[in-house]
């Protein structure tokens, strides 16, 4: 089955605005049912998760913002940036939507970190999450492999680095975080670059980037928060990701009993718009057996596609039982 694209000048027609501490939070909603939040990565957008947008929306009622900093909403140029201030924001969200039901959780990436945040509050019942499905991401700090840029970014120089950051930046350092042959097109990163760019976002990068530090102060919590906690999850891994990719996974099964992971080995950084029919598929299974519809147990799995996923419409997948 393919999956249709929703092109960003489509998407950004069908957002909705809200006030979040004074500040203008750009968010979709769609369908109905159980709410699922989707919660996107640095530096990009919630138009990451287009590819799935539709099929979701059958079944769910799918909820995604543009975080403070990022893509549409407002981009504070002397703001502190924070990722607890970034969970208080998904809060307020489901908050201004009525949202009374447990919330099932999608992340990636900086969202990852957010989504953890949500955990632990949901281990002090500040927060109601049913369920949480990781995208790579740098759940363990001590694991993360930072990019030069990134470092860069957090230096003193940090200022000057994201003044100088333009579209052939954003080329260069998204071929090293995708699959070999899953790199975005020229179109494609001429969107991602349309959402870092707008309000001259690039400029904060050396301000949003603190989330690396920050996961480091938080460590324990999160890391506890996914230990002793009964909220089921899943870690989906594109495996060719040099800052979060295999060696994430193996980290993950070390520290979180019972651990659910899938590595998907050709696929890098973006496993949903890398590879999006095969993480639908995916997290479609997982919530299938939390209902019982299919069985339920501790497993990593190896996932192979058949065919490149910069043509996204047209996987075919084996999965193969594995250790990672």
């Amino acid at each position: 089955m393919s999956l249709a694209e929703i092109p960003l000048c489509v998407w950004r027609t069908r957002g909705h605005d809200f006030a979040f501490r004074g500040r203008n939070i750009r968010y979709w909603a769609a369908g109905q049912g159980e709410p699922l939040l989707l919660i996107h990565g640095f530096p990009t957008a919630s138009w990451d998760w287009h590819y799935l947008w539709q099929p979701l929306s059958r079944r769910y009622r799918v909820i995604a913002c543009d975080m403070l900093g990022f893509g549409d909403s407002d981009k504070p140029r002397d703001h502190d940036y924070s990722l607890i201030e970034q969970a208080d924001l998904q809060q307020a969200l489901l908050d201004h939507l009525q949202v009374s039901q447990p919330v099932h959780v999608l992340a990636h990436d900086y969202g990852d970190s957010v989504a953890q945040e949500l955990l632990a509050r949901h281990g002090e019942s500040r927060f109601d999450m049913a369920s949480c499905v990781f995208l790579n991401g740098g759940l363990f700090p001590e694991t993360h492999r930072a990019l030069f840029i990134q470092k860069l970014l957090l230096s003193p120089l940090g200022w000057l680095i994201g003044r100088i950051f333009d579209r052939c930046s954003l080329d260069r350092d998204f071929s090293r975080v995708f699959g070999p042959d899953t790199r975005p097109s020229e179109s494609e990163l001429d969107d991602f670059w349309s959402l870092i760019a707008a309000g001259q976002g690039h400029h904060i990068l050396y301000r949003l980037v603190s989330y690396i530090p920050e996961r480091l102060r938080h460590r324990e919590r999160w890391v506890q928060a996914m230990q002793h906690g009964r909220v089921p999850m899943r870690f989906i891994n594109g495996a060719g990701d040099p800052v979060s990719g295999r060696h994430m996974v193996e980290r993950y099964r070390e520290l979180v009993p019972d651990p659910d992971t899938i590595l998907i080995p050709a696929i890098g950084r973006y496993p949903h718009i890398e590879a999006p029919n095969l993480v639908l598929r995916l997290y479609e299974e997982f919530r299938s057996g939390l209902y019982g519809l299919l069985p339920v147990a501790a497993t990593s799995r190896v996932v192979q596609d058949s065919a490149p996923a910069n043509h996204p419409f047209a996987l075919s997948t084996t999965i193969q039982n594995g250790s990672c």
